[in-house]
C-alpha cells in the first residue's frame, strides 16, 4: 500500500499539504455540501511543476485525483472518491499577462471570474462569459464550459479560450492552442478539454480572448401578465435583430424569494418578467430601447429602463441569488436543462403542470435567449426516503420531456455525479464508447475524476 505521506517530498510546505482526517469537510463536496467523498490528501499547488510531480506520483501508484477550483460546482464534480488526492487550485490565482495588442490574457486556473472581469475592464477590455456564480474560478468555468447571462450575444466560455497548458494524468505537460485566431493544424485538442470536468487532464494555464469594453450597457425590465406571454415575446426580440446581451425570464413567485433573501425590491409588479441587457455604442443603445418598446407594445404590460446603476445592480442581484434563495428555504435539486429556444415556453408549461400533478414545488427561471432553463426542484418537508423516490421520478419525467423537445440534461453546470445515471440512460451507447476511448487516450489508468459523468 502506497505511503501517501511521500507527497511531503513534493510539497515541502506543510501548510499546503493536508492528510485524510484533517481535511475540512468543505473540500470533500461541492457548494451544496450534500454529496461527500473521501480523500487521502489535499494539495494546494503553486506551480505547474508541482502539479506535474503530484500527478506523476498518483499515476504511478494508481491513486485517484480530484481537481478543484473555487468549489462552486452544483452537481458533485468536485466530490472526491476512493481516497483521492484533491488538487485545489486556489493558490494558482495569478494573472500572468495581458496582451493588449493581441487582445489576450494568460491566467492561472484559480483566478476568480469576478476579479478577472473587474481587472480587464479597468484596462478598457472585456471578458464576456458571465455565469451566475461570479466567485467561480476560471479553471472551473473552462471545465464546465460555463455559459451564463451574456451567452445569447457573446457565446460561452469555449468561445474565449484560445489556449491551455494542461498536465496529463501521468504528469506530462502539454500546451494546446495559441494566440492565433485561426488554426486548422490537426485536431483541436483544446476544445476536447473544455467542458470535460477534470476527467481528461488538469488545467494549469489559460489563454483567454478579450474584446473591447462596450461604451454603454443598459438593462431593461419588461413585465408581462403571464410567463407564457413573456417567453413568446423572445423570438420577436431576436427576429427584430436587436442583438440583446442577455434575455432572462423570471416568474413573480420566484422574484419574491430573491427579494426576501436579499431584502430588496423589484421596481415593477407583474406576474412574469423579461430582464434584458443591451451593450454597445451609447447612441445605438438609446435607439435599441425605442425599438424594443415597439416590438413589445402588444405583449408587455410595462417596460422600464434601469438607468440608475444601483437599481440595475439590485435587480441583477435578485436574479443572481435565486438558487441560494431557494436553498435558504429548503433543500433542492438545481437543474440546468437546455431546450431549443422555440421550445422554452413548452418546457416551462410542462414544469408548471408537473408541479401541480406531483405536489413538488418547481421554481423555473433562466436564459430565455439561449434556451437554458434553470430549475430548482424543492424538497419541502419530505422525509429522506420520500424525497429521493419522488425526486428521481420527477427528474426522469423532466429529462424525458426535454429530450422529446430536442433538449439536453445540462447546459452549463456539467454532469458531475448528480446526473450520471440520467446521462447513461439518455445517451446512445456509441457516443459513450467514443467518449470513453478519448478518456483512455488521455488517462489510461483512469485516475482523474473517474467517478463522474460519462466514465463507465
Amino acid at each position: 500500500m502506497t505511503d501517501i505521506t511521500q507527497l511531503s517530498s513534493i510539497i515541502k510546505d506543510s501548510s499546503r499539504l493536508i492528510f485524510s482526517d484533517k481535511i475540512e469537510a468543505r473540500y470533500l463536496s461541492d457548494t451544496l455540501g450534500r454529496k461527500k467523498g473521501l480523500a487521502s490528501a489535499l494539495v494546494f499547488p503553486t506551480s505547474t511543476e508541482e502539479v506535474s510531480a503530484v500527478l506523476r506520483f498518483a499515476y504511478e501508484n494508481e491513486i485517484p485525483v480530484t481537481p478543484r477550483g473555487a468549489g462552486t460546482n452544483l452537481v458533485g464534480s468536485t466530490v472526491p472518491h476512493d481516497g483521492s488526492i484533491i488538487l485545489d487550485f486556489s493558490l494558482m490565482n495569478k494573472i500572468l499577462e495581458i496582451d493588449r495588442e493581441n487582445f489576450t490574457a494568460t491566467v492561472e486556473p484559480g483566478v476568480i471570474l469576478e476579479d478577472f472581469q473587474k481587472y480587464v475592464e479597468s484596462l478598457g477590455l472585456f471578458y464576456p462569459p458571465d455565469p451566475g456564480e461570479k466567485r467561480a474560478s476560471i479553471g472551473g468555468n473552462i471545465s464546465t464550459n460555463a455559459g451564463g447571462m451574456r451567452a445569447v450575444k457573446y457565446g460561452v466560455t469555449r468561445d474565449y479560450v484560445m489556449g491551455l497548458e494542461i498536465v496529463k494524468a501521468d504528469g506530462t505537460v502539454i500546451t494546446l492552442g495559441s494566440k492565433n485566431r485561426k488554426d486548422t493544424t490537426g485536431l483541436d485538442l483544446k476544445d476536447i478539454l473544455i467542458g470535460s470536468e477534470g476527467t481528461l487532464a488538469v488545467i494549469t494555464k489559460c489563454l483567454l480572448r478579450l474584446v473591447g469594453k462596450p461604451e454603454k450597457s443598459l438593462s431593461i425590465l419588461a413585465g408581462f401578465s403571464s410567463l407564457k406571454s413573456g417567453i413568446e415575446a423572445v423570438p420577436k426580440i431576436l427576429k427584430a435583430n436587436l442583438n440583446p446581451t442577455a434575455v432572462e425570464f423570471i416568474e413573480r413567485k420566484v422574484v419574491a424569494l430573491g427579494e426576501k433573501f436579499l431584502n430588496l425590491k423589484f421596481p415593477l409588479e407583474s406576474e412574469a418578467y423579461l430582464l434584458l441587457t443591451f451593450d454597445g455604442k451609447a447612441e445605438e443603445i438609446d435607439s435599441t430601447f425605442k425599438n424594443l418598446q415597439t416590438v413589445l407594445k402588444d405583449s408587455a404590460e410595462k417596460i422600464i429602463s434601469l438607468d440608475d446603476s444601483e437599481l440595475s445592480q439590485n435587480v441583477w442581484r435578485i436574479r443572481g441569488c435565486l438558487v441560494k434563495a431557494v436553498e435558504a428555504v429548503s433543500e433542492q435539486e438545481p437543474l440546468d436543462i437546455v431546450v431549443p429556444i422555440a421550445k422554452v415556453a413548452d418546457f416551462v408549461n410542462f414544469v408548471n403542470k408537473l408541479e401541480g400533478e406531483s405536489g413538488m414545488q418547481m421554481i423555473s427561471f433562466g436564459h430565455a435567449g439561449d434556451g437554458n432553463v434553470h430549475l430548482c426542484v424543492v424538497r419541502g418537508d419530505r422525509s429522506e426516503e420520500t424525497w429521493q423516490k419522488e425526486l428521481g421520478e420527477n427528474l426522469s419525467k423532466l429529462y424525458s420531456y426535454a429530450r422529446e423537445l430536442g433538449g439536453l440534461i445540462s447546459g452549463e453546470h456539467g454532469l458531475g455525479v448528480s446526473k450520471r445515471d440520467f446521462f447513461f440512460a439518455e445517451t446512445p451507447k456509441a457516443n459513450v464508447e467514443l467518449m470513453n476511448a478519448v478518456k483512455s487516450a488521455f488517462d489510461p489508468k483512469r485516475i482523474l475524476n473517474s467517478n463522474i459523468s460519462y466514465v463507465e
